[in-house]
């Protein structure tokens, strides 16, 4: 008998039955893409959400660092050079830096980093107070067992053995008296007349400040940052019933008088002569008008705008609203670098246009270069970097190595700055520049903190790169901040809003000149006592003259003993030739 084959085994199923299965078996096809297709949606939900509770998270761990830890942009530098030592020292070979910063600092063909050694101070022991320039009040300390001693001529004194201390008496306050002549003189007529010697040249005559008083009000304001109610309980303290309402008066006139005189001799020579200008604003609040019904009201927002020209001049501009036409206006008729960040009201200072003061359309606008800001582009690497992004962190290590190259040379005169930027620290700026480029490809699409920074430094290639043209330019716009820092954001704390537009135009000329005057190390009080007592007697066309850049030439051509007094006559030197023309420094 023979074995069945396999072939019997097979069953032929009738066609029906095929179409039944092959109906199946096209429906699990369809049910296995419809799940497919939704694991990926899914996928695509999940993402998303992991996306969005990334940023949030990164978003959290900001707020606390910044709430809890501190609001400075601090890392370890240490860490980031070990941990990115390699590239780093790719870098400083493509630069020709490698080991430079191991040199020795006085070494006039080192471009690199000087090394940094923290020494122990020495102590001086205790200071010696006798050498500082102050009222002295003794006070003799006697023994009465001895002095007993010396009245029975058992014992002599042989002199004192000082130490001293730092004692305070409130004061300052005084009551200035005007004691002007009378004269009696007999007429040819023989009838007797009385004349009384004319009040002197006043800047404002009809206040009750003097110059030094009204200039320790402003200083207590606007350095200081002391609002005029806490200044108006300690004039009480000293025995003078001074309210506020009055102080903010002389505040508005006197401020009101500084910029369109002083002040506005100061811009007119920024625009006219600044090599560069470096600009940035902030808000202020601005108390709003009463309503004739007796309603409230929220405060309107205003917008101080410092501007620093070179190493000569800061002032500050109020505008109402932070627009490109407010700005274009704020550099009229400049032409030069401007230093700003990526704010886009500032783009209209780099666009083409006629420009901004002529009324024909076909006039050539004053040509302006913007130059970037590292610290600006740093920041945002240090926000994302607080995530732990590897990308961050590689970006802050290159651009710290930027800032200690170009901080090594800084006491060099621009020609030398231009010439190691050139051959030293442009390789670094270009590297980095086309890997954030590179890096930007990769996460464009996406949101967060570090498409965010990437996509700054993208957009600010070429302003960013710009300081490389002129060893007078400066890497990043810090002084600006500083200024309004200073001149704005401590005070505003304090005296938390301006009471009109007029106040807070006013307030921006003093403040412009407090500015100026500690920008070339003068002491505000002195320098505003000084100018109001001048500039009653002073040329309308001179008035840079008395600015805080050429402030101490012109002191030192005045009579000091007519500049000390409050008021009287005042002798007017002849102004000085013109000094030669001279390319400006900003270091």
């Amino acid at each position: 008998m023979s074995e069945p084959r396999a072939t019997d085994s097979l069953v032929l199923l009738p066609e029906s039955r095929v179409r039944e299965l092959e109906a199946q078996l096209l429906a699990a096809q369809d049910q296995l893409l419809s799940a497919q297709d939704q694991i990926a949606q899914l996928e695509q939900q999940q993402a998303k959400l992991r996306s969005a509770y990334e940023r949030l998270w990164q978003e959290l761990e900001l707020l606390k660092r910044r709430l809890f830890v501190a609001k400075a942009e601090r890392v370890d530098t240490r860490q980031l050079e070990l941990e990115f030592a390699a590239k780093l020292q790719q870098f400083d070979e493509m630069a020709g830096t490698l080991g430079l910063g191991q040199q020795p600092d006085d070494d006039p063909d080192n471009p690199g980093p000087p090394t940094k050694t923290r020494r122990k101070r020495k102590p001086s022991g205790r200071r010696d107070l006798k050498a500082l320039d102050l009222p002295e009040v003794r006070l003799e300390l006697a023994d009465e067992l001895f002095e007993g001693l010396v009245a029975q001529g058992q014992a002599t004194r042989i002199g004192f053995e000082e130490s001293c201390k730092l004692a305070w008496q409130r004061g300052g306050m005084r009551r200035l008296v005007l004691a002007r002549v009378k004269y009696q003189a007999v007429e040819p007529s023989g009838k007797t007349a009385v004349e009384t010697t004319p009040l002197p040249a006043q800047l404002f005559p009809r206040i009750l400040a003097a110059p030094s008083l009204l200039a320790h009000a402003l200083v207590s304001k606007y350095n200081d940052g002391l609002p005029f109610w806490r200044l108006e309980e300690i004039f009480a303290r000293d025995g003078l019933r001074l309210d506020r309402g009055t102080l903010c008066r002389w505040a508005e006139d006197a401020g009101s008088t500084l910029d369109a005189t002083v002040v506005e001799a100061m811009r007119r020579d920024a625009r006219q002569h600044a090599f560069c200008i470096a600009a940035d604003a902030t808000g202020i609040a601005v108390q709003p008008e009463r309503q004739p019904g007796g309603g409230r009201q929220a405060c309107r927002r205003g917008h101080y705008f410092v501007m620093i020209a070179d190493r000569d001049h800061i002032w500050f501009e109020y505008t109402a609203k932070e627009t490109s036409a407010a700005v274009k206006a704020l550099f009229q008729n400049f032409a030069g670098y401007v230093q700003v960040d990526a704010k886009s009201v500032f783009d209209a200072l780099f666009r083409d246009g006629p420009a901004p003061d002529s009324d024909d359309d076909t006039a050539e606008p004053p040509r302006r270069l913007e130059v970037g800001c590292w610290s600006h582009a740093r920041r945002k690497y240090w926000e994302a970097a607080l995530a732990r992004s590897p990308v961050a962190r590689e970006a802050l290590a290159r651009i710290a190595r930027i800032f200690e190259l170009d901080a090594s040379w800084q006491d060099q005169p621009p020609v030398e700055i231009k010439r190691r930027r050139q051959l030293h620290l442009r390789p670094h700026v270009e590297a980095f520049l086309d890997w954030a480029a590179a890096e930007y490809e990769l996460v464009r699409e996406t949101r967060g903190t570090l498409p965010s920074a990437l996509g700054y430094t993208v957009r600010q290639r070429q302003a960013l790169a710009r300081f490389l043209e002129d060893g007078r330019l400066k890497l990043d716009n810090n002084r600006s901040e500083r200024a309004l820092r200073g001149g704005v954001a401590i005070g505003r704390k304090a005296w938390l809003f301006v009471g009109s537009d007029a106040h807070a135009e006013a307030a921006a000329g003093t403040m412009s000149l407090v500015a100026s005057a500690r920008l070339h190390h003068l002491d505000p009080e002195t320098y505003l006592r000084h100018l109001f007592r001048v500039l009653p007697h002073w040329p309308k066309e001179r008035l840079l003259e008395l600015s805080p850049k050429c402030w101490a030439t012109t002191r030192d051509r005045l009579d000091s003993d007519q500049l000390a007094a409050e008021f009287g006559a005042l002798t007017v030197p002849d102004p000085l030739p013109p000094a030669p023309t001279e390319q400006p420094t900003t270091h």
